[in-house]
C-alpha cells in the first residue's frame, strides 16, 4: 500500500532584529575625578550592552560640563534628534541623576522620549520607562531627586564638621569687627576697632540696651563697621554674642551636630571670657523669655534698661 504521509516544509525563523540602543552619560565638571567617573560610566554601560543579544549599540552620547560649555547638553539633543529620526529605539544611562540636571527637565525628556515610543533604562535604580507608568514615574523621580538633594546637603555639614573637628576650617580664622588678617591669613587686633568692642561690651554692662548703645556710639562719633554714622541693632547684637572676642570660635552649631570650638588660643581676645560670659548672662536675664522643660513662656514685664 503506498506511503501517502505528507510531509510538512518549516521555513526558518528570520533573525530577530537588534534594537538600536544609545548610551548616554554625562558629568557635571571637567575635573579629573569626574572624567574618571565618566570613562567608567561608558565601560560599565558598554559592557551591560553587550551582554544582551538583542541590542546592539550604535552611538554614545557624552556630555560634560565645563566653565566655557557652561550649561550647554550638545549631545543630549543631538540623542532626542536620533531618536526621532528612529536611529534609536532604546536609551541607557548609568541614573537619574545623570540624565538630567533637575527634575523637571528630566520629566520633560522622559515626556518627549514616550510619545517617541523610546524607553530609558537606568541602570543603577534598575528602572525601565517602558515597565513603569507616568505617574509612578513622576512619583519615584521626585522621590530619588529628593533623597539625593539632602545626600548632598548632608555631604556638605559632614565636611564642614570634619573640618571644624580636626582645625583646617577656614570659618576659625574668619575676619570680624576688631580684626583684621594678617599675610598668613591669622588674626591679628585692629586696636582702634578693639577699643570701641570694648566700649560696647561695657555699656551693656553697665546697663545700656542695644538701642542705648547705639544712641551712645552716635553720641561718641564712633561709626559702624560699614562706615555709616548710626550702627544697626542686629550688629551690635551680633557682637555681644560672639565668642570669637574672648579667644573662642564656634563654628558649627547645628540641632543634628555638635558644636566645635577652638577653646584656647584660636586668636587674640580683645576682651576676658569673665566679661564675656558676664554679658551673656545679662542678655539670659533680660530676655523676655523664659525657658523650661515643658515651654517656652513670656515674662509679663519686658526688661526695661538704661536708654
Amino acid at each position: 500500500m503506498a506511503d501517502n504521509k505528507k510531509i510538512h516544509f518549516i521555513p526558518p525563523l528570520p533573525p530577530k532584529r537588534e534594537k538600536q540602543v544609545g548610551i548616554y552619560c554625562r558629568v557635571s565638571t571637567n575635573s579629573a575625578d569626574q572624567l574618571k567617573s565618566l570613562t567608567a560610566q561608558v565601560s560599565a554601560l558598554t559592557r551591560v550592552t553587550a551582554a544582551n543579544p538583542n541590542w546592539l549599540l550604535v552611538d554614545v552620547y557624552i556630555d560634560i560640563a565645563s566653565s566655557k560649555t557652561g550649561s550647554s547638553r550638545k549631545e543630549f539633543s543631538r540623542m532626542l534628534h536620533d531618536c526621532k529620526s528612529h536611529d534609536i529605539e532604546i536609551i541607557l544611562t548609568k541614573s537619574i541623576s545623570r540624565f538630567g540636571r533637575d527634575t523637571v527637565e528630566i520629566l520633560d525628556a522622559l515626556n518627549q522620549l514616550r510619545i517617541l515610543g523610546v524607553p530609558v533604562i537606568f541602570q543603577q535604580e534598575a528602572l525601565d520607562t517602558a515597565d513603569t507608568n507616568n505617574d509612578l514615574m513622576i512619583s519615584i523621580i521626585e522621590s530619588i531627586a529628593q533623597a539625593e538633594n539632602e545626600l548632598r546637603s548632608d555631604n556638605i555639614k559632614w565636611g564642614i564638621k570634619q573640618r571644624a573637628a580636626q582645625g583646617t576650617s577656614r570659618l576659625y580664622n574668619r575676619k570680624c569687627y576688631g580684626y583684621y588678617n594678617d599675610e598668613n591669613g591669622n588674626l591679628v587686633i585692629d586696636e582702634k576697632e578693639a577699643n570701641n568692642v570694648r566700649i560696647i561690651f561695657n555699656l551693656y554692662l553697665q546697663g545700656k540696651s542695644v538701642l542705648g548703645i547705639v544712641k551712645e556710639l552716635e553720641l561718641l562719633g564712633i561709626k559702624s563697621p560699614t562706615g555709616k554714622a548710626t550702627w544697626p541693632k542686629r550688629s551690635i547684637d551680633v557682637m555681644l554674642s560672639n565668642e570669637k572676642y574672648m579667644g573662642n570660635v564656634r563654628v558649627l552649631d547645628n540641632g543634628k551636630y555638635e558644636s566645635y570650638y577652638r577653646v584656647e588660643n584660636n586668636n587674640p581676645a580683645i576682651i576676658s571670657k569673665e566679661t564675656f560670659q558676664a554679658v551673656q548672662i545679662e542678655k539670659q536675664q533680660r530676655s523676655n523669655v523664659i525657658e523650661s522643660e515643658e515651654c517656652n513662656k513670656r515674662k509679663n514685664k519686658k526688661y526695661s534698661s538704661k536708654q
